[in-house]
């Protein structure tokens, strides 16, 4: 697929791509209009950084899509010189972000965009079909690492701005606190860290679970307006007169279930070993923000059964990462945008309204970077043309799009064959 440059000419990479009508004096990147609903206005490259890639890559074109959803205009990419046209049949490389609908898929093209497949997805079986059908090779944006398995691009960080933010805001509505606007009608991070200070914050416990991409963008927002870190036993133990707040992590909310004393390597290598231990938290917890990641053998975090526990006092879950009938028991449903916030009961275990008193309020919004879609489409851009761009000039000489690559002449690649039974028939 991708040749890198030399001196005036070009050569195919180690891992020998397919050139699939390649221009060779020049390789024309598009930007297609996102068209899955409902709408995003994510983009995977902003106007400065389309500049910044034909600027850095003179053999390099890219032409953007027209589109009416963007957060960035196109007359916005226009100032920068940035060629705005329906002119993607005659692009190499093909950028979106969310799933692209079957029939507007072009055939014989090489797409980047969040498939949402690498994990049997049963509603996006027909898609993988079709881009095997229509011999287009995929690169999930999910799936672009560096040798050691690393994600390199990624929304995570914005996921856990938005969520503790709208966490914040479903406090304040269930108990009638404080009223915060919905994060999509502010402009960026400092606006919504700007309507958190503004707001009368009751001395409330807030315990957030995670320390990647999701859970440091949440405690971003929670230190951006001013509550105080605490460590885990002042948290356990300790009455405040102000918020404040407790990051944990898998090694601090799981024990082994034999009693020897575990650590966060041990858990990952072994989550069959362990049990929750987030009880502790939940009992003086009054906000939980879920920002951990939740890998396949691990406890619950808390089951429903606990929710039930006459000690159990959280009644406002921000589940962020939205892990449905998993290991937050309370989110029984991704909530939307629109509509960002449900109930849960315990006693029944089924949806009720969230400012019940014994009602669990659950903000499972499953696309929150679509709230931040400037500064969401800024963070992603900036990794893409670090980490992805120069492999499709380099020969792809770290590996990155061989890593990433899904599809290739009509077949899985061999990293991905485990799909072959989900998409047999």
């Amino acid at each position: 697929m991708f040749c890198g440059s030399v001196a005036n000419g070009y050569f195919c990479g180690q891992h020998n791509f397919p050139t699939l009508g390649i221009n060779r004096a020049q390789m024309k990147i598009g930007i297609i209009r996102e068209r899955k609903n409902p709408p995003d206005k994510r983009v995977v490259l902003t106007p400065k950084a389309c500049k910044a890639v034909v600027e850095r890559f003179p053999k390099s074109q890219i032409i953007v899509e027209p589109s009416p959803i963007r957060a960035f205009s196109d007359a916005e990419y226009q100032a920068e010189g940035i060629r705005v046209a329906q002119e993607m049949e005659q692009c190499d490389v093909l950028l979106g972000v969310k799933e692209v609908p079957i029939d507007a898929l072009i055939p014989n093209k090489n797409y980047f965009f969040f498939s949402h497949t690498i994990k049997k997805q049963p509603y996006n079986k027909k898609l993988l079909q079709a881009i095997l059908a229509k011999n287009i090779e995929l690169y999930d944006h999910e799936v672009i690492t560096n040798p050691n398995e690393q994600r390199l691009v990624a929304f995570g960080r914005y996921a856990g701005i938005v969520g503790a933010y709208n966490g914040l805001r479903a406090y304040g509505l269930k108990y009638g606190a404080y009223q915060l606007p919905k994060a999509e009608e502010l402009p960026d991070q400092p606006a919504l860290i700007d309507a958190l200070k503004r707001v009368p914050m009751p001395p409330i416990k807030i315990v957030l679970t995670g320390r990647g991409r999701v859970g440091n963008g949440a405690r971003e927002m929670l230190d951006g307006m001013g509550l105080r870190r605490v460590n885990v036993q002042d948290y356990l133990g300790e009455k405040f007169n102000e918020p404040v707040y407790c990051q944990i992590d898998a090694g601090e909310y799981n024990k082994r279930k034999d009693g020897v004393r575990g650590n966060k390597a041990d858990f990952f290598a072994h989550p069959e070993a362990y049990k929750s231990n987030f009880l502790r938290f939940a009992k003086v917890t009054d906000l939980y923000i879920a920002g951990h990641f939740y890998g396949q053998g691990a406890p619950y975090l808390f089951t429903r059964e606990d929710a039930r526990h006459p000690d159990f006092k959280i009644r406002v879950v921000a589940d962020i990462s939205c892990d449905i009938d998993g290991p937050v028991a309370s989110t029984i449903r991704p909530s939307t945008i629109a509509d960002p916030i449900y109930g849960y009961d315990p006693k029944t275990e089924a949806e009720t309204d969230f400012r019940q008193a014994d009602a669990i309020a659950v903000m499972a919004v499953d696309n929150l970077p679509c709230e931040l879609p400037r500064d969401a489409s800024q963070g992603f851009g900036e990794a893409f043309v670090k980490n992805v761009v120069p492999a499709f000039f380099n020969g792809d000489q770290d590996g990155v799009l061989l890593r990433a690559r899904m599809t290739r002449n009509g077949e899985l690649t061999k990293r991905y064959a485990y799909l072959s039974d989900y998409i047999a028939n």
